[in-house]
């Protein structure tokens, strides 16, 4: 998402991408960063990039776009990197990462938003635009004046952007779909698009979504659509080509953000006395995943109603049509 927002961005501002991963910093200066379009075409942008924060220029905003687990890192770069008025703007996946960020910089300075771009890392410095979405930022009357520059750049940039009063549905809502399809196509190490295509990933992708949907009523938060199994299915669909970013990070061997979706629908589940058992086992796979490199090892480990469905998987996920990824 980095590579994403900073290669079409750049035409029309100062862009600087901080981050720790030197091949892909070193691409972004040289040759630059190459964008594949939706088109299927491709442009590259030369993008300054740095991992020392004391070669960035002091900025208005810092778009933080990494996974949960870096967020206190990033948190703390960008707080040396904004002026005394900049502002931090989150579009990570999941919950708990704006609570992280003000905790650094405080909380008057810190914006929530939430992206529904879709975007696939193919390499060092070559990003590929999976997924045309919308982004949404939480506005105050502090910062409403300072964000309505953003949105104006992201205008420029040709990004579907608006500023809204309240952001807690967005983010459930995205919440939903993310922990419909995420843990899945980790697991599966599958595209978006098989999810819909196989009758047990579909329903067990379903029935994820909805348990956030329930955890979401006990709160007293209100989705932005009406079915959270029906949204899983249609992005997962119209995303059916993309390889969700927890995928990728499974594949690469990289700590995913499983406590940030999973985890959080679980904490919050106990919170609002709402049962959540598939999250709750697709946290505990993913983090066996991680562990051990095998999760089908630990499916005999689930409790109650799960073991059963979660073996069907792993059988499924051992034949030739469960290891496609198309």
């Amino acid at each position: 998402m980095g590579s994403l927002f900073a290669a079409l961005l750049s035409p029309h501002a100062d862009i600087v991408m901080l981050g720790s991963w030197a091949a892909g910093l070193q691409a972004a200066g040289h040759p630059g960063l190459t964008l594949q379009h939706l088109d299927g075409s491709e442009s590259r942008r030369i993008v300054a990039a740095t991992a020392d924060v004391r070669d960035v220029v002091p900025c208005e905003y810092a778009l933080i776009v990494v996974k949960g687990w870096q967020t206190n890192r990033a948190a703390v770069l960008a707080k040396d990197a904004l002026t005394t008025s900049g502002l931090a703007i989150t579009l990570q996946n999941g919950l708990g990462n704006l609570e992280s960020i003000a905790g650094v910089i405080g909380a008057e300075r810190v914006v929530q938003g939430v992206t529904s771009e879709g975007a696939t890392l193919l390499g060092p410095g070559h990003v590929r635009h999976a997924g045309r979405g919308h982004t949404h930022l939480a506005a105050n009357k502090n910062n409403r004046r300072q964000l309505e520059g953003m949105m104006a750049l992201f205008g420029k940039a040709g990004l579907l952007a608006s500023l809204v009063d309240d952001a807690q549905s967005l983010i459930w809502g995205k919440l939903a779909i993310n922990a419909g399809i995420n843990p899945l196509t980790a697991l599966l190490q599958v595209q978006n698009g098989y999810l819909t295509r196989n009758r047990l990933a579909l329903d067990i992708m379903s029935r994820a979504a909805n348990e956030v949907a329930a955890v979401a009523v006990g709160l007293g938060i209100l989705l932005p659509y009406e079915n959270a199994a029906s949204q899983a299915i249609a992005v997962a669909t119209a995303t059916s080509e993309n390889r969700s970013s927890m995928a990728q990070d499974i594949a690469r061997g990289m700590p995913t953000e499983i406590e940030q979706i999973c985890g959080e629908v679980v904490r919050h589940g106990r919170l609002a006395t709402v049962l959540t058992p598939l999250n709750e086992a697709l946290l505990h796979l993913v983090k066996a995943q991680v562990r051990q490199g095998e999760w089908r090892d630990a499916v005999e480990e689930l409790e109650g109603d799960m073991r059963p469905i979660f073996r069907q998987l792993s059988a499924m996920g051992s034949t030739n049509e469960g290891n496609r990824s198309d």
